[in-house]
């Protein structure tokens, strides 16, 4: 069995799970800071696919001696921030709680029992007796996770909905939790988007000058119309100068456009990615080809 050392929860760990073969399943796994109460997790994103949401399945490995009469619970929260931290002052919080859901888990509650996944039941036969298994459902109007991306200068946790799967010792899942025997991981729940096949997104402009015999003529070309996170924007760009401006510089960038609804509509836009080129351009046609990687920032709506 493995050892329940506390390491950093976005590093999966491989637990062979099944001695009848060699590779072993992976899974995710955090232990509290006193290392009482240990959780495990299949995977943390949790996909939506419109007419059902996958389960968010676990197991908590508890140590009777540290909870005695206590007892063990497990929460999922869904939370909005749509201010800083620092500004949080007088009890008045830029937070929202959007969903909450409860459960005990030790003892455990017949009432609440369901049949268990295939996870469940080989990490219970791994980690014996002292483990026991947790299940949520998270409701078809529950937001998906979207960041909103930090400006310039801006501090603390950014604004957007994020997701936590805590679980924790106490006498009643009323009680405030302590931070040494509580576990918190950072789940997401994302939008099923598959790809569908769809023309090459091109775009093209013109820029006239006061002076000038012929406009500029700019075409930007991308090689699909979806992206999904962590990979690779190729953008093709064609300019075609025929006037007498000299091109000093192209910028190329990926905006983050949101629209927030609280007490009232705002639009939020944020640079996501930027690329820059100082060549200069002489002749009358530039062809300049690059690529933007987006890096996902714990998309949080």
């Amino acid at each position: 069995m493995a050892k329940q050392e506390q390491i950093n929860d976005n590093i999966p760990l491989d637990l062979d799970l099944d001695d009848s073969k060699k590779q072993g399943t992976r899974v995710f796994k955090k232990s509290s800071p006193n290392s009482k109460i240990t959780c495990y997790l299949g995977k943390r994103d949790f996909i939506d696919y419109m007419d059902h949401i996958d389960p968010i399945d676990g197991v908590v490995l508890v140590d009777p001696e540290y909870v005695k009469d206590r007892k063990v619970y497990a929460s999922v929260l869904a939370a909005f921030r749509y201010g800083r931290e620092d500004l949080d002052v007088l009890g008045l919080t830029f937070r929202k709680d959007l969903f909450c859901s409860t459960q005990q888990i030790y003892p455990p509650i017949d009432d609440q029992k369901k049949s268990l996944t295939h996870l469940q039941q080989r990490l219970l036969r791994k980690l014996g007796p002292n483990a026991y298994p947790f299940y949520f459902e998270i409701p078809q109007h529950a937001p998906a996770s979207v960041t909103l991306q930090p400006a310039a200068g801006d501090t603390g946790k950014p604004c957007g909905v994020d997701y936590e799967l805590k679980t924790y010792v106490a006498e009643t899942n009323e009680d405030k939790s302590h931070k040494r025997s509580s576990v918190r991981l950072a789940i997401r729940k994302l939008t099923y988007a598959p790809e569908i096949p769809a023309p090459q997104p091109v775009i093209e402009a013109h820029k006239e000058f006061m002076m000038s015999p012929a406009p500029l003529h700019l075409e930007c070309t991308l090689d699909k119309e979806m992206y999904y996170h962590g990979e690779n924007i190729n953008v093709n760009v064609v300019v075609t100068n025929n006037s007498n401006k000299t091109l000093r510089k192209i910028r190329i960038a990926v905006v983050q456009n949101a629209e927030i609804c609280l007490y009232s509509s705002t639009q939020y836009r944020c640079d996501v990615a930027v690329l820059e080129s100082s060549q200069t351009i002489c002749g009358n046609m530039f062809i300049y080809q690059c690529t933007l990687q987006m890096y996902y920032c714990r998309i949080r709506i």
